[in-house]
């Protein structure tokens, strides 16, 4: 299981700024929340990729 941090979750939305990609995970957004490590956080990379498929379907 990977786990992608805010930058690599940036990166694999072209740039997109963390106020962006925060909407996109809130209570109504269609990302999967973020889990917390230590003070970090983290996104399961397989969670992401699905959360994208669903849309592209």
């Amino acid at each position: 299981m990977n786990y992608i941090t805010l930058r690599d979750l940036q990166n694999k939305f072209g740039g997109r700024s963390r106020s962006q990609l925060y909407r996109d995970f809130g209570p109504d957004g269609w990302l999967p929340k973020p889990i917390k490590i230590g003070s970090r956080l983290y996104w399961r990379e397989a969670d992401v990729d699905a959360a994208i498929a669903s849309l592209a379907a």
